[in-house]
């Protein structure tokens, strides 16, 4: 999973488990991301209908062009590379559609409570995570590969290889459904292993031993750990 994890981080995948690396943290993270979003001016979102293959392209260009552009300044403060990450690539991602299909029948059982501060550390795990990959992108190819949609599907998966010199090419394919006229992702597949279901597997281990709750309790734990 720790190759996955690398892959997936600088495809700005969010989207890996208890057990898998959860990225380490940066000291003074949380002033410097709140610094980072500060300048929020320079995404201005204009309302386009695009395709599935569209808002995964561009979400990608635009986040590796802003990592490579302010090289100098995230090498000297990474922990700026979290408000990046809020800014261009939080908002293709549906975090409640991905917190329900990862807890399946815990979700069901979970308090409003419980749902909402799952959510919140679940996507702060995943932010931490792929935003620190995202600081060690270079020289990887995002090869975008025919994807076949239905007319009027309501879901649709866009593939993907990546690939670096002298290794192999990694499949990595990302799973959207149509909200409205947005496309948000909510799953992501990574050389035949998908995020949502090693962290379903993973989690409920965690929750078949230490209860929901305590789940949550631990990922706040490491979230805070790593700040």
């Amino acid at each position: 999973m720790n190759k996955i994890v690398g892959y997936a981080g600088f495809c700005l995948m969010l989207l890996v488990g208890m057990s898998p690396a959860l990225g380490a943290g940066h000291a003074g993270a949380a002033d410097e991301g709140a610094a980072a979003s500060t300048s929020g001016e320079a995404y201005i979102r204009v309302d386009v209908v695009k395709t599935p293959v569209e808002v995964v392209r561009e979400t990608s260009n635009l986040m590796l062009a802003e990592v490579a552009s302010r090289k100098e300044e995230l090498d000297e403060f990474p922990g700026r590379i979290y408000g990046l990450v809020d800014q261009i690539v939080l908002p293709k991602f549906d975090f409640i559609r991905m917190s329900r299909l990862v807890l399946g029948k815990y979700w069901r059982r979970a308090t409003d409570e419980e749902k909402a501060s799952f959510i919140a550390a679940f996507r702060e795990l995943l932010v931490r995570t792929y935003a620190t990959a995202l600081l060690n992108y270079s020289d990887q190819e995002i090869k975008y590969l025919p994807s076949r949609m239905v007319e009027g599907a309501e879901e649709v998966v866009v593939n993907t290889e990546v690939s670096e010199p002298g290794a192999p090419a990694v499949p990595i394919n990302y799973n959207l459904y149509k909200d409205g006229e947005d496309w948000l992702v909510f799953d992501v597949v990574i050389d035949g292993v998908s995020l949502v279901s090693n962290y379903r597997t993973s989690f409920a281990s965690q929750i078949r031993r230490y209860k929901l709750a305590g789940l949550i309790k631990k990922l706040e734990q490491r979230n805070k750990r790593d700040k």
